[in-house]
């Protein structure tokens, strides 16, 4: 299959897609800061740069776009322009990912990922999100520096 715009568009296009403070984003910090929550954005020295860093309740939010980060939904499809190229990128960005959220965890972070398409689409339910978000993040969130549990209670996942 042929791409549908030349070569210089996509590329236009495509340097114009941001990694952060993306409407996703934006939007989950609105709706925790509304209910109270007080973050920092963008933590450099975290291990995967988290979204989201909430260090009064030992937790960290990644809002990840369904494709950048190859998201098994409706929103995710594999390219067809270059699939070597996209197959080895997104696999790299799942492996980067997992690295992460296993560091955060050793370190004794509990960890949430929102996926984009918990937030967009006819089947949405955004207040839902935030309220599992809001509910997991009040849980005991153990001892400061102490690995987290394996019990399931670190990490969350948001998605359709």
């Amino acid at each position: 299959m042929v791409d549908v715009v030349d070569a210089a568009t996509r590329s236009r296009m495509m340097s114009g897609i941001r990694g952060r403070n993306t409407k996703p984003e934006l939007l989950i910090r609105s709706l925790l800061h509304r209910r109270g929550f007080r973050f920092r954005i963008d933590a450099r020295d975290l291990p995967g740069r988290p979204d989201i860093v909430l260090p009064r309740y030992r937790a960290v939010v990644f809002v990840h776009g369904c494709f950048w980060h190859g998201h098994g939904c409706h929103l995710f499809k594999w390219p067809q322009t270059r699939p070597e190229f996209w197959r080895e990128k997104i696999g790299r960005n799942r492996c980067n990912d997992e690295r992460a959220v296993q560091a955060l965890r050793a370190a004794g972070w509990r960890v949430a990922i929102v996926w984009e398409c918990a937030l967009r689409g006819a089947n949405r339910d955004i207040e839902g999100v935030i309220e599992r978000l809001a509910g997991w993040l009040k849980e005991e969130s153990g001892a400061p520096g102490k690995p987290s549990d394996s019990d399931g209670r670190d990490r969350l996942e948001l998605s359709l």
